[in-house]
């Protein structure tokens, strides 16, 4: 049995395949069936590592009840939210309105127009607890689609109007936003198990990074503390894998103990960054440590051959939530012996009465952390736990996400001195550049050889963000005019004159709204993104063009963020960028191929311009490396060492 998913590339859209339910992926043929059939629109929107997309999935999608109803009644279409993050911005806007809140599975019953008058996300089959069932929703929307459509209609129209007027907020940036900020991070801390407000926890690590970018450009000690105490509690708990690395998706209590066991790509890249930062700061070598694992993990699971970044894996194995993660001791002591197996299964926190459904998370909340196992065991547990069960990949490369991870590789090479990191960087820009860039087009994912849709602003943002990384880690010029190449693009295709970028841009496919989403969620925004590669970008080339974009972009952020500071954390490191730059030296080498010496020297933040030879404005002095400084606004005298200045 196949419905019209089968030819899909998604992952996602592909587990829908052999439903009952006669699934299209959006198209034009599915609107125009639903218009000439005159049936309402079922959107279902969701992705291939969501557990309760599963759920939803095995109770209702592959029910022949369900799908009896769903193809009597309504066109079906299956829409994956990481290869159209378009649609779903528009259709959360819709269930947030509809609901008061948003999440995947997101369900949306519109009419063929795809105007919306319905919306929710999880339905159970049959209503429990006071939550309406699905057999029982689409029989009534069915019912009032025959007896009273013009009610949904209405509805339909005003939900469109009402977030087609939303009218936008205008306000000038200030750097005084920063301070406030760092204020509502004070009372929002969970000082006794690090985070962010109460359960679930995300790692949001753009939070973090703002908190000790703020602390090395005012002295605030508290952020620092409240940053190392959260990237401390997050390591420690269930949220890492500390079997075979990497970060889980979000903690689902406030210790940090028991994740939501998806692992995502971006989380990984963001996580990575603000380990490198605190690393760097601090000098503590965990930091290092932990980014370094997490690299390792996604180098190992989570890379094509060819170089590019896979998006996702799994929260559940053979149908169970976290079963690929969970232990007993009595398994660990088959398998290393009751010596080593014992010893283990203290130091991981493996019990009998387990944490989790009566197993075992492995943690280090009750362990000194000086006492770990050999690695050995480590590799042996993790070969096990690799042939017990099957844990999904979702292998679709998308752009911004892979944006996002070149950036941490680029960090990691240069807090660390190891090229691997580099050369995993480069090798997914290669791959990027082969597969996803075309005719100076960018796409926005990738799939056994074919490409997504055009590429939306997360997107360029994200890619632009990656060629700055490269461009800091190794000054090689050609980075830095992809990066103003790819920024002169955006700027072409998204764009508003009044202010802001649209998420889709004018080469994608118009939807109902054009939404310019500016909330820093799981993943920093695009137009937040936007505005830290433009101040960069204002730094590194002394462009007032840049200047003013910066600005004008900062200016357009500002309304959202006074709103709510701590949800826009990327807009507030552009923000301190812009008013309270960062070291900037320009280089001028004698022998521009000996830069490898003193670059990887160079704080995280500081923007290094590489010049290729001489100028008058910056000469060599003793003819020999020069070194132009410019710090806290001002500009110190040429000097032929970097020591004592960095």
């Amino acid at each position: 049995m196949h419905n019209h998913l089968k030819y899909q590339t998604s992952p996602y859209l592909l587990q829908h395949a052999q439903n009952p339910v006669d699934w299209y992926p959006w198209c034009g043929e599915a609107f125009q069936r639903a218009k000439a059939e005159d049936k309402p629109v079922f959107l279902s929107i969701g992705y291939s590592t969501c557990h309760w997309c599963h759920v939803m999935a095995h109770e209702s999608f592959e029910d022949q009840q369900i799908a009896d109803l769903l193809n009597g009644h309504f066109i079906s279409i299956k829409v994956d939210r990481e290869e159209r993050p378009d649609i779903d911005s528009v259709y959360m806007e819709v269930c947030q309105a509809f609901t008061g809140s948003g999440g995947w599975p997101t369900s949306i019953f519109m009419t063929a127009d795809q105007k919306p008058f319905f919306a929710g996300t999880y339905f159970p089959k049959s209503g429990r607890g006071g939550m309406i069932g699905l057999r029982e929703l689409l029989m009534l929307i069915a019912e009032q689609w025959n007896i009273d459509r013009a009610a949904l209609l209405e509805q339909a129209d005003e939900m469109v109007a009402q977030l087609g007027q939303k009218a936008e907020q205008k306000d000038a940036a200030s750097p005084r936003m920063a301070h406030g900020a760092a204020a509502q991070y004070k009372q929002l801390y969970d000082a006794r198990y690090g985070g962010f407000g109460g359960a679930p926890k995300f790692p949001t690590a753009h939070n973090l990074l703002f908190l000790l970018t703020y602390y090395e450009r005012y002295g605030d000690d508290a952020c620092l503390d409240m940053a190392e105490n959260t990237l401390l509690h997050m390591y420690r708990g269930g949220l890492f894998d500390h079997i075979g690395y990497g970060f889980c998706r979000y903690s689902t209590d406030e210790r940090f103990l028991v994740p939501h066991f998806e692992k995502m790509l971006y989380d990984n890249a963001l996580l990575i960054m603000a380990y490198c930062k605190a690393y760097a700061i601090t000098n503590k070598r965990l930091y290092l440590e932990i980014a370094q694992k997490t690299a390792d993990y996604i180098l190992r699971e989570m890379t094509d051959l060819n170089g590019g970044f896979y998006c996702a894996q799994d929260a559940d194995s053979d149908g169970e939530e976290g079963k690929y993660y969970l232990f007993t001791p009595d398994e660990i002591i088959n398998l290393l012996g009751p010596h080593k197996g014992g010893a283990f299964n203290r130091y991981f926190g493996i019990t009998p009465k387990g944490n989790f459904e009566g197993k075992s998370i492995p943690n280090l909340l009750g362990a000194p952390l000086q006492d770990a196992p050999d690695p050995s065991l480590l590799l042996r547990v993790w070969q096990y736990r690799k042939k017990r069960c099957f844990l999904h990949l979702d292998d679709k490369i998308l752009t911004a996400w892979n944006g996002l991870m070149i950036a941490a590789m680029c960090q990691l090479y240069r807090v660390s001195g190891n090229v691997l990191y580099l050369n995993a960087a480069k090798k997914a820009d290669g791959f990027l550049q082969q597969h996803l860039y075309h005719g100076g087009v960018l796409f926005a994912s990738f799939r056994s050889g074919k490409c997504g849709a055009h590429g939306f602003l997360d997107d360029y943002a994200g890619y632009i963000f990656a060629k700055l990384a490269l461009y800091a880690a190794v000054l090689d010029g050609e980075y830095l005019q992809q990066a103003q190449q790819l920024c002169q693009d955006a700027l072409r295709i998204f764009q508003d004159p009044s202010g802001g970028f649209y998420l889709n841009g004018t080469h994608n496919e118009e939807l109902i709204l054009r939404p310019k989403p500016t909330y820093d969620g799981a993943i920093p925004s695009g137009n937040s993104m936007m505005a830290w590669n433009l101040a960069r970008l204002a730094l590194l080339t002394a462009d007032e063009s840049y200047q003013r974009q910066a600005a004008a972009q900062l200016d357009f952020l500002a309304a959202d963020a006074a709103r709510f500071p701590a949800g826009h954390a990327m807009f507030l490191l552009a923000l301190l960028d812009y008013y309270n730059p960062p070291l900037k030296i320009t280089a001028v080498l004698k022998n521009p191929a000996d830069k490898e010496k003193w670059l990887l020297s160079v704080p995280l933040d500081a923007a290094v311009l590489l010049l290729q030879q001489p100028t008058r404005e910056f000469p060599l002095k003793n003819d020999a490396d020069t070194f132009y400084v410019c710090r806290n606004q001002s500009c110190l005298p040429p000097v032929n060492d970097l020591g004592g200045l960095v």
